[in-house]
């Protein structure tokens, strides 16, 4: 674990350029897993969850969850090194193969282009992308009034990744590659996994057991 914020920028830096965004999914998942950790408040007691949904159905077939503590302080842009490990701990607990990963998060819509989805994505070696409920660093327009439109996240004219509308009327979520998927595909996952709520079904369901586990945990 790095020692400063200084340190943890090299590491993002270094990390970086092992992200792979040429590759696309060789075809449709039939799961993906969704990834999100809670915190305990005025302790640094955290839960990740891991959460596999079928596409399909958007059914939940199997949960992994850990519990641990934050080391790294909370320093924007270096989210990855509060969450990651205890992430990949929960990801060691599910039986399931993981196809697709989605991060409560950023990919490479980061100030040095390597967000939580793809510190994961690096370390695991799996597809994933990230989607946030705001933008952290990058310009967009306002997407259209209808589920489906979108908009590019921009930051000097480079595209980072989608501001995308899940809901009509709602505001939209922002959606970055992490590693080895490609937009297109990342925003279509998303929108399958959106059909009732703003944000995807797997990273919800991941919240609620995260807050779920972390409570229990609490009172116990």
């Amino acid at each position: 674990m790095p020692g400063s914020a200084a340190e943890a920028e090299e590491v993002q830096r270094h990390l970086r350029r092992q992200v792979d965004l040429s590759t696309r999914l060789g075809s449709s998942p039939k799961s993906v897993v969704g990834l999100d950790v809670s915190y305990e408040k005025s302790t640094n007691r955290v839960c990740a969850a891991a959460v596999v949904i079928e596409l399909e159905s958007l059914a939940v077939t199997e949960v992994a969850t850990a519990v641990g503590e934050a080391t790294f302080p909370y320093v924007p842009g270096l989210l990855a090194f509060r969450e990651a490990p205890v992430l990949l701990d929960a990801l060691q607990g599910l039986a399931t193969e993981p196809e697709v990963l989605v991060c409560d998060g950023y990919g490479v819509a980061h100030p040095r282009r390597f967000g939580l989805a793809c510190h994961v994505g690096v370390l695991t070696g799996v597809p994933s992308f990230g989607v946030a409920k705001t933008s952290f660093i990058a310009d967009f327009v306002d997407p259209g009034f209808r589920r489906g439109s979108w908009s590019p996240l921009t930051e000097g004219g480079e595209v980072l990744g989608h501001a995308l509308r899940t809901r009509d009327g709602v505001k939209p979520v922002f959606v970055s590659v992490g590693h080895r998927i490609g937009l297109d595909e990342a925003c279509e996952i998303t929108l399958r996994l959106c059909p009732r709520y703003r944000v995807p079904e797997a990273t919800r369901q991941a919240d609620m057991v995260s807050r779920r586990i972390l409570h229990s945990a609490t009172r116990s």
